[in-house]
């Protein structure tokens, strides 16, 4: 990828998730600059580094982001990572005034030697003086995230797990976007029995190697899918009228035949739900519209978690209360609303079982979206947790207690194969992606 990037081309930022749309000195790779916590090595991708977790610092794990652009931006190309928008900021606007540009300008720049709040055009000056992986590595373990799961159904030039794994010093694993699997499986097998032998197989050394699979079937459809598993001529059929053309799948009958084989893996289901970029409609990503889908994939013991969620989380906290299968999530929303961040995880935390809520950030090709990502947890989940406990509603071993569930504890435990929270050997399945 060329460096610094062009400006972005229209329909890019759609391209996201639903469509194939300085400091003093610089470190080498392994060395820790000055005042950085290094992550003692360990065996294994599961190593979460030691720690004292507390309300204001848990351990976390991020259950689900994505890749980071390899290459320095221009101010146009970096702004357009701050918007669900596919479109550029109007004339006279920018997208740096919103509650994610000014997140990004109060906790970005003092990691690169700069006071909070600079000007946008200092802050990007001197990003692009120290170069992306400079960048990328100190914002990245400013962060401090214990391990990552990565997305990797997103186009583009972004780096994979391993490489995310070696700037982050933390070990990541793959989640299998669902969809993009199925695509890239069209390819190869066109015709419509040797494509479900293909899709079967890939799906189940997948299980095995990643830690879990997402599916991006609101974009695609919408969430209001018929919830029972389709019958194979139903199938067939769709699939020979989608395979001779290829390309985006939409067909409801085929996404539904990959949410119900993936559930048959027994190993976690992502599904989008809430807000995105105009590639989905709002109105068809309720997680609600899932009901029916919950109850019949039940039996299959696969965990089902809600992305996302907003401006439905409070939906999403009634299904992962009724539901034991069900978990939500607090990623993306949170970067989003910046400083309101602590207000809306209030509203997660009201009807969101504390064992069924996670962490992530949904960072996607700018690694200032991990550091915002992170830091607005850390400080909501302080203010909020503090301010139950300063007033006597919670003890203050609970509130650490739950800390280190949303923050890590819950994605250890439904993302190891052994159902364990407390052994982070286990944490994920397959073999290290942190080399």
């Amino acid at each position: 990828m060329p460096a610094p990037c062009d400006e972005p081309r229209p329909g890019d930022r759609r391209m996201r998730r639903g469509a194939p749309t300085r400091g003093d000195r610089q470190t080498p790779d392994g060395e820790a600059a000055p005042g950085e916590r290094r992550a003692p090595a360990a065996p294994g991708h599961a190593h979460l580094r030691a720690a004292d977790p507390s309300p204001s610092h848990p351990l976390l794990i991020d259950h689900h982001c994505h890749g980071l652009v390899r290459g320095d931006l221009t101010r146009a190309a970096f702004e357009a990572y701050l918007s669900e928008s596919p479109e550029p900021a109007p004339p006279g606007t920018s997208f740096f005034d919103s509650q994610l540009g000014f997140a990004v300008r109060r906790l970005c720049p003092p990691v690169l030697g700069l006071d909070p709040h600079c000007p946008p055009d200092v802050y990007l000056e001197t990003r692009s003086r120290m170069g992306w992986q400079e960048v990328t590595r100190r914002l990245l373990r400013a962060a401090d995230i214990s391990a990552y799961l990565v997305d990797t159904g997103l186009p583009g030039d972004l780096t994979p797990p391993h490489e995310l794994a070696r700037l982050a010093r933390s070990p990541a694993r793959e989640i299998v976007r669902l969809e993009h699997l199925a695509e890239s499986l069209a390819t190869t097998a066109p015709a419509p029995d040797a494509f479900l032998a293909a899709l079967a197989e890939a799906l189940r050394e997948a299980a095995y190697t990643a830690a879990g699979f997402k599916s991006v079937a609101a974009y695609r459809h919408g969430l209001a899918l018929p919830p029972e598993p389709p019958a194979r001529p139903d199938v067939e059929a769709a699939l020979a009228r989608w395979l001779p053309a290829g390309g985006r799948l939409t067909d409801p009958v085929l996404l539904r035949h990959l949410l119900w084989s993936a559930a048959a893996t027994g190993r976690p289901l992502q599904l989008h739900t809430g807000f995105g970029d105009p590639d989905l409609r709002l109105h068809r990503a309720d997680p609600l519209l899932l009901t029916e889908f919950i109850e019949a994939v039940r039996p299959t013991r696969c965990t089902l978690v809600l992305l996302h969620c907003y401006p439905y989380h409070r939906q999403a906290g009634h299904l992962a209360q009724v539901y034991p299968h069900v978990y939500a999530d607090v990623g993306l929303t949170l970067n989003h609303v910046g400083a309101r961040a602590a207000a809306v995880l209030a509203e997660f935390l009201e009807l969101a079982p504390f064992g069924k809520l996670l962490f992530s950030t949904d960072a996607y090709g700018l690694p200032e979206l991990y550091l915002t990502g992170a830091r607005l947890f850390r400080e909501a989940l302080a203010e909020v947790l503090g301010g139950w406990t300063a007033r006597g509603a919670w003890a203050d071993a609970d509130a650490d207690r739950v800390a280190d569930l949303v923050g890590a504890g819950n994605a250890r435990r439904i993302y190891s194969p052994s159902g364990s929270a407390r052994s982070s050997a286990g944490f994920g399945a397959g073999p290290a992606d942190s080399r």
